[in-house]
Parts: C-alpha cells; structure tokens; sequence
C-alpha cells in the first residue's frame, strides 16, 4: 500500500510517499480502508521531534481516519454496532486514544490515565498511522461515521472536536451566559471550540491573526472576534467584558499567549490548557492565582465516551466540520508546510 513515512527528524523534506507492507489485523483489531486522514499539529511534532518523546522510525503519522471496515480479527465478531464493536463493510471513524481497556482507570473511563496510554498515529509505530491507504486498529477504538459527513468531513474532526470537547465541556464546565477566549480561533481546534460554546449558550471570542480570519470566525458564530495583527487582545478582552474578564480562556499556545491568558482571566476563572506548540516554559504571576482565586486546568485527549457525546452534536447538526482544503495523500509535505506557515482555517484533510 501507499503511505507517508519519515526515517529521521527534519522539515517537511524527510516525508516519503512510498509503499510499505499492508497492515495484518490482530484477532482484537479491524483493518479499515482509509476514505480520508485528517491533518493534525501532532503530525508536525512527532516529525520535528520533541523533548522526552520517542518516535518509533519508521513512523507514519496520522491520528485521524474515515473508512470502511475490509476486515475484522478472530476475536471480533456478529454484526453491527450493537452486541459486537464493528462489521465488514462498517463505515467507521478512529478514536485515537490507545490503552489498555482492562486497568482500574481504563474500566473508570478514564483512559487517558492509563500507563499504556498513546495517542495513535504520534506515539505508535513503526508505520501504523493515518497517513496510508489502510490501516489496523482494536475494535474498541472505533465508531459509526456520522451519517450526514462525508469521509473527508468525518476526517477532520475526531482528534481536535474530542480534545475541545473534554476541554470546555468536561475540565472547564462552560456555562451559558459565560464569556470565553479561544486562542487559535479559526484553527482546528479553536473551530470546534467556538461551536461547542455556542452549543452550550457561551459567548466565544476566538482570537486570530488577519482579516480573512476574523470573517471566518464570524461565520462560525462568533459575535467579537479579536484579530491579534492589528489589536491589544487584553485591551479587546477588557473593553468586550466590561473590564471584568473572560470566565474561561482556551489555552494551546503556550509560552508566547499564557501571560494574557492569565491576565484576562476574571475573578475565579478557569484557564483550560491542552498542550503548548509555542514553547512550555510560560511565567505566571502567582498572585493571580491566589488572590484572584484562579484555576488552572490541564486537559488531553478525551475517553472514547466523550467522543461519542461529541459525534451526537454533530449528527444533530449543532457542531458542523471545517474544511480549508482536501489534498491527495501524496501531498502531505506542501500542506504539513501551509499548517507551519498558519495558513489554514480550519483542518486539512488527505484522500489516498
């Protein structure tokens, strides 16, 4: 099969578009055929390589996939999605988050705490990622495709609409009424985020870079959107809140955006982090956190339980995908190089 491989760390030059061995399903897991993979910021990390982590050469990215099942282990069995996880002939979508599903954590729905936990497609190898014409993957790590998307819009959305969801809905607990900051607010994930505060009666006040951007944001929903080229955002945040400050801010950037983030929180808010793509180190000024009585959220992928909330919201329409260009699988270095270059509203999408 055709797949995307890197051997080394580097730019987007190390990636090969080349052919590999089909993957062999294990009697637990099902072979899917990819329809569509979806883009995602970790696709670049685990290529450039990062501090503590271990990529397993060679390695193929990819923690999102839309296909159909072609076939299924000796331990997965029946049809449908009802007494058994999955059939041949299934068009599913891939929840990337891989354990061990027997631990104390795991059976609490709290997979993400488990010591075997990996993120599929970033942490996994050697080439078993998304970025290929098939993959194989364990029954329990798959759900029906929303049946109103198409494989390249049920791609787009797993990873960055199940992080966002854990993020506002289960960590910060947003609230109608609640004004709330997105950084990266026409990104994957500030895309998902600015529908999921309006799902839930929130205010959202996606943060962007450019006037294209700021419209894109406003198509989404948002009714103040601040454009970080040409704006204060902490004077934006005052003037928008009455001086009082956002109830939550939506934090993934990291190092450059954590001071404002700290200093447009108000009085007890809640700061709701999920990684840190601008650098780790981020200074705060611990008499916020005391005499404003802040809280800081750490936050990671979601359970597959939480996904399937998710995916809900979408079939009923209320949480739509946002797609800025579907590429030929072949293409992955030129759009890996528009995503470094932030240049895309919303996610990328390749069809092998």
């Amino acid at each position: 099969m055709k797949a995307v491989v890197f051997e080394e760390h580097g730019g987007p030059d190390v990636l090969n578009y080349t052919d590999i061995a089909d993957p062999e399903p294990r009697p637990f897991e099902v072979l899917i055929e990819v329809k569509a993979a979806g883009a995602n910021f970790n696709d670049i990390w685990a290529r450039r390589g990062m501090p503590g982590m271990k990529v397993i050469f060679p390695h193929v990215a990819g923690s999102d996939v839309s296909g159909v099942v072609r076939a299924v282990g000796s331990d997965v069995g029946g049809k449908g999605f009802g007494s058994s996880p999955v059939a041949v002939g299934d068009e599913v979508v891939v929840h990337p988050g891989l354990s061990c599903r027997v631990c104390e954590a795991c059976t609490a729905g709290e997979e993400f705490f488990c010591r075997q936990f990996l993120i599929w497609g970033f942490q996994t190898g050697p080439n078993n990622g998304g970025h290929s014409e098939l993959v194989a993957l364990p029954a329990a790590n798959v759900l029906p495709k929303p049946a109103n998307l198409t494989h390249e819009e049920a791609a787009s959305m797993p990873l960055v609409l199940e992080t966002a969801w854990r993020m506002l809905v289960t960590r910060a607990r947003i609230q109608a009424g609640e004004n709330v900051l997105i950084w990266g607010g026409v990104g994957g994930l500030g895309v998902m985020a600015t529908q999921i505060c309006r799902l839930f009666g929130a205010n959202p006040i996606p943060v962007v870079g450019g006037a294209d951007k700021v419209a894109k944001a406003h198509e989404l929903g948002a009714e103040h959107v601040i454009d970080r080229k040409s704006e204060d955002v902490l004077a934006r945040v005052k003037e928008i809140t009455g001086r009082v400050g956002v109830d939550v801010v939506f934090e993934h950037s990291g190092q450059e955006t954590w001071p404002t983030s700290v200093a447009a929180l108000r009085w007890g808010g809640r700061v709701v982090v999920c990684g840190a793509s601008t650098g780790f180190e981020a200074m705060t000024d611990l008499r916020f956190l005391w005499n404003k009585q802040q809280n800081l959220l750490g936050s990671h992928l979601s359970s597959k339980a939480e996904l399937a909330a998710a995916l809900r919201a979408v079939e009923a329409g209320h949480i739509k995908p946002v797609i800025d260009h579907v590429f030929d699988l072949s293409e992955v270095p030129k759009a890996q190089q528009l995503m470094e270059d932030l240049k895309v509203q919303g996610k990328l999408v390749y069809v092998p």
